[in-house]
């Protein structure tokens, strides 16, 4: 059985992150998992991201007993659902971290930080937090749905950023010092570098790397960037995963059709949706979701603007036809056979089929769509033996059709 031997470096990465919180000396701030986590680090922040808390309460399928507490304080079951189980999780005073690290919660917040170029639920996650705890809040507000990042909006939310620096300075006793956010900055660069080549070593047949290991593995680009150890184990793994490719190893030896997976991971059912794809042959090589941790306009010499830049151009802030444009070039670089977009009831903004877009690509690009529907952690919304068939008949199609021109 074709196993990553990284893995075992990266559960070692992880366990120390999460047991760095037991220091209580140490200044901690709370931060949305695409926000300004290098600024944060620059001033000596541990930093804890609550949308990884909340895929935590989702792979281990404890979300459904949290997310009711959330809905008794007029949180609807149709928002995020990493929100709900996050709060109902603080409010019931349980956690998997206490069973896997000890932990008895989340470590408390000196500040909280937020960039709503997710979401707007991340502003009323956090602001939550931020009065039932007394802890002081800043956040960013950037334009939103994007054809194309102007000079304008990278000056707007650059001075967002400078703008936070009095609540940094004031939460870590620490002044700012430009040079080792430039660093922290490199280290961020580096890291998401090598993170965007492991990605893209499944561009080769057979693929060292799938979506569902990506999905695993992406841990420390969200929770460590701009740390030495982000890109340590990166380069451990790429190194890995580029010798598989000269040996020709993959995780299917036999790839029958190679899949898009757009839209976030259903947490719960990491393990029977991968067990699913394998069994049919088929390799899900690339998604949307582990893609969003990769920032090419990083740029130590510029640090407020590259930031800006990175963190606004992101896939899930940009347009419809922006989008398209994106899909189109990464459905040719992987040589993605079909696409399957991932329709999550409590995300719609990283649903991307609710406006005609699975219709359009199948028409541009000529490949094959299929919509599922279900939920990053409500899985209330998921119905496996539906989905199971629906995927099994969806590959089966392409199957016929790649035998028809071959």
């Amino acid at each position: 059985m074709y196993k990553i031997q990284s893995a075992k470096l990266l559960k070692e990465i992880m366990t120390n992150y999460f047991l760095g919180f037991k220091d209580t000396t140490k200044k901690i701030a709370w931060c949305t998992s695409v926000g300004p986590a290098e600024l944060l680090r620059s001033f000596g922040f541990e930093v804890h991201f609550p949308e990884n808390h909340g895929a935590l309460l989702g792979a281990t399928r404890t979300a459904g007993d949290f997310i009711p507490e959330s809905t008794k304080l007029g949180y609807n079951n149709d928002i995020c659902s990493y929100l709900t189980a996050d709060i109902g999780s603080y409010l019931k005073k349980e956690t998997p971290l206490q069973q896997h690290y000890g932990l008895n919660g989340p470590p408390k917040p000196d500040l909280i930080v937020y960039n709503t170029n997710q979401c707007r639920e991340v502003q009323d996650w956090m602001n939550y937090f931020a009065k039932d705890m007394n802890c002081p809040i800043v956040g960013i507000t950037p334009p939103r749905h994007l054809d194309e990042v102007t000079e304008a909006h990278i000056n707007d939310v650059s001075a967002q950023f400078k703008a936070m620096i009095p609540a940094c300075e004031k939460a870590s006793g620490e002044k700012f010092d430009i040079d080792r956010f430039r660093e922290t900055l490199k280290l961020s660069k580096d890291a998401t570098a090598l993170w965007k080549q492991v990605l893209w070593t499944a561009t080769n047949s057979p693929s060292p790397i799938s979506f569902f290991d990506a999905t695993i593995h992406m841990g420390p680009i969200v929770v460590l960037r701009g740390t030495q150890i982000a890109k340590d184990y990166y380069t451990a793994l790429l190194k890995e995963l580029q010798e598989n490719v000269s040996k020709k190893i993959g995780f299917i030896e036999e790839e029958r059709c190679r899949i898009y997976w757009d839209g976030m991971p259903i947490w719960g059912k990491l393990r029977p949706m991968s067990e699913l794809f394998l069994e049919n042959k088929a390799a899900v090589v690339a998604s949307t979701y582990c893609n969003s941790w990769v920032f090419d306009a990083f740029d130590e010499k510029k640090p407020f603007e590259s930031s800006a830049k990175a963190y606004t151009e992101i896939f899930i802030n940009r347009s419809e036809d922006a989008k398209e444009k994106i899909l189109a070039k990464l459905v040719k670089d992987f040589r993605i056979d079909g696409m399957i977009f991932h329709d999550a009831k409590t995300c719609a903004n990283n649903s991307n089929s609710r406006f005609g877009m699975p219709q359009r690509i199948s028409e541009k690009l000529g490949i094959p769509t299929l919509v599922i529907e279900g939920d990053l952690c409500d899985l209330r919304f998921y119905s496996e033996g539906q989905s199971t068939t629906k995927i099994e008949t969806f590959l089966e199609q392409i199957e016929s059709a790649k035998a028809v021109t071959r």
